[in-house]
């Protein structure tokens, strides 16, 4: 595949939304919003059944992100690719960078990729993706980093009872655990701590873009069932702004 792999029918790997004032300290990410595909990837040999399933794109996350960019006037950068063509939370050395199963579902046009293959996708959309967040970052005074993602339900069979999760990992965190205290102080939503996921060595984003830059940061997770409607996600979106200005504030 050539380095040029968006023709003109494709969308800009980046999605933006610039509320009027954003002159607060908040920048949102979303590095799993996105559902497309390349033209020149055809459908990656998955249904459209499986690539409406969790395991091609954080289910709500882009109309969580939109809500909470209106609610805290905050700018919003989002992946428009699905997570199946390069996940954009992981390094480019990760194995989980290109997968070629998902949970239990095989991901045929992931197969056997050249070096040009993924140089091609690190080129045409995980570069420009955290080059926006780059740019997105340098002119807030003294930023904090949001990154939304949203979690499936069920896994491996599972339940998962938490609602929302905060995921930290030691590192300068004391933001995220101000959040996940306000959160709890709520008493009417089950909160993980660092749960349905930790965050580890296998996120990107957030170590790349804050902690280099000591900057204050906190990656979210929502149960997708809870964003499934308009009135869900803007359930949500009230309660995250709440909890990210408590933790602000203090």
């Amino acid at each position: 595949m050539p380095l040029s792999l968006l023709n003109p029918s494709d969308p800009d790997p980046v999605r933006k939304t610039l509320p009027g004032r954003a002159d607060g300290p908040f920048a949102l990410v979303g590095d799993h919003a996105g559902t497309a595909i390349p033209a020149a990837l055809g459908d990656l040999g998955v249904s459209a059944a499986d690539r409406a399933r969790h395991i091609a794109a954080d289910l709500g996350t882009q109309a969580l992100g939109e809500a909470l960019s209106a609610r805290l006037e905050a700018p919003f950068v989002a992946q428009a690719y699905s997570r199946l063509v390069v996940d954009c939370n992981r390094a480019p050395d990760h194995p989980e960078w290109i997968v070629e199963a998902s949970d239990g579902t095989a991901i045929p046009g992931n197969r056997g990729l050249k070096g040009a293959d993924r140089a091609a996708r690190e080129g045409a959309i995980f570069a420009p993706y955290h080059a926006a967040i780059g740019a997105l970052l340098e002119p807030i005074d003294d930023p904090v980093l949001v990154s939304v993602h949203s979690f499936t339900p069920v896994m491996g069979g599972a339940r998962r009872p938490w609602e929302i999760g905060v995921l930290h990992d030691g590192h300068r965190d004391g933001f995220a655990l101000a959040v996940l205290a306000a959160l709890r102080m709520r008493g009417d939503i089950v909160v993980g701590d660092n749960e349905p996921y930790r965050m580890d060595a296998t996120d990107y984003t957030v170590p790349r873009h804050a902690y280099g830059r000591s900057l204050r940061y906190v990656e979210i997770e929502v149960r997708q069932d809870l964003l499934a409607d308009a009135a869900g996600t803007e359930r949500m979106a009230a309660v995250l702004a709440s909890a990210l200005r408590t933790a602000l504030a203090e």
